[in-house]
């Protein structure tokens, strides 16, 4: 079965065509991404601007003539807290579904953190024990830990390194004082969920799942993309702090020179990193595996597992849309996978 996986997040879009058989490993088969920066396109209401709803409904048209060009015989589309944190989100939705025939639904924070750590379990196994799952987004942080599938406990907190970006590190590089003042703001908010996290058990294994913590990694030391998705990757405190040192002091241009760091993510690196390091003090963690799979696998692994236990499927005019119960009494939603790199 090919899928087309239309992700829209709070500064890109991305459609992820892949190959997904039951009981098999989801494979990607192509991916696309657009800048979109839906969170930079904000008033001062919290409502989606014109111009931003205009620009997310020509892309969410153009990805899915993509995914009819490539195929897909489905097609799962969502979006995350940019749209979730929206005040007028259920028009912009509205406005999307009438214009292009694409039914987007909104995931929760909680669902994103079960989904995430559902993608995080099958990629290390049972043999892993209990697992701890830090994920960082562009607008929300997810903690998880649970010994099964689903976890034991799943929290969403808005501390996303673009968030935090707009919120905090205006400047272009962000200054020493405001990075110190920073750091201690979120040692503070993240006393209670760490408390909480930490006890649900001890882990046996501490996770960083997102392209923030697949950046960090690399410009620490781990190995590139090109290595493949099976090889090792791991971030250190110390080597996390040592890096906040001197990416801090570049400006955001500068940045997006690295290796393994995008343009479009080069401005929130030094807020993601401080939210990674944040929470590897919060959780007494001196280092962490990197995982290749995240909510978009999630979701993939939880339709193929709806499918198979003969779960509904309702069709949406237009292109063609899916949607998938993601959680008791949720109703049905939609959404995705994520290349393996």
């Amino acid at each position: 079965m090919r899928l087309g996986v239309l992700d829209v997040g709070s500064n890109t879009v991305h459609l992820l065509v892949v190959d997904a058989h039951r009981g098999g490993h989801p494979m990607p088969m192509s991916s696309t991404k657009a800048t979109l920066r839906l969170s930079e396109n904000m008033d001062d209401d919290g409502c989606l601007t014109e111009a931003g709803a205009q620009r997310l409904i020509s892309t969410v048209d153009e990805f899915a003539s993509i995914a009819e060009t490539s195929q897909c015989e489905e097609l799962m589309p969502f979006a995350t807290s940019a749209l979730r944190d929206a005040t007028n989100s259920e028009e912009v939705l509205e406005r999307v579904r009438t214009e292009t025939g694409v039914r987007l639904q909104i995931l929760s924070g909680e669902d994103e953190a079960r989904l995430t750590f559902l993608a995080v379990r099958r990629w290390y196994g049972w043999s892993a024990g209990r697992i701890l799952n830090i994920d960082i987004g562009g607008g929300s942080l997810e903690l998880t830990s649970g010994g099964d599938e689903d976890p034991d406990v799943a929290l969403s907190l808005q501390l996303g390194a673009g968030r935090l970006t707009r919120q905090w590190l205006r400047e272009d590089p962000p200054g020493k004082r405001r990075i110190a003042v920073l750091r201690d703001w979120l040692d503070a908010e993240l006393v209670v969920p760490s408390k909480q996290v930490m006890g649900a058990g001890l882990p046996d294994l501490a996770v960083g799942t997102s392209k923030t913590f697949r950046s960090l990694a690399r410009l620490t030391g781990a190995a590139p993309s090109g290595a493949g998705p099976r090889v090792r990757r791991t971030l250190t405190s110390s080597g996390l702090r040592q890096l906040i040192a001197f990416i801090s002091r570049m400006t955001a241009s500068d940045r997006a020179e690295l290796e393994g760091v995008s343009a479009d993510r080069s401005q929130q690196l030094v807020a993601g990193a401080l939210v990674a390091e944040a929470s590897m003090r919060a959780l007494s963690l001196d280092s962490i595996e990197i995982c290749p799979w995240a909510m978009r696998e999630g979701l993939i692994l939880r339709k193929l597992d709806t499918d198979t236990n003969g779960g509904p499927v309702v069709a949406v005019p237009g292109a063609m849309i899916n949607t998938v119960p993601l959680s008791e009494g949720d109703g049905a939603k939609s959404g995705p996978i994520e290349t393996v790199s």
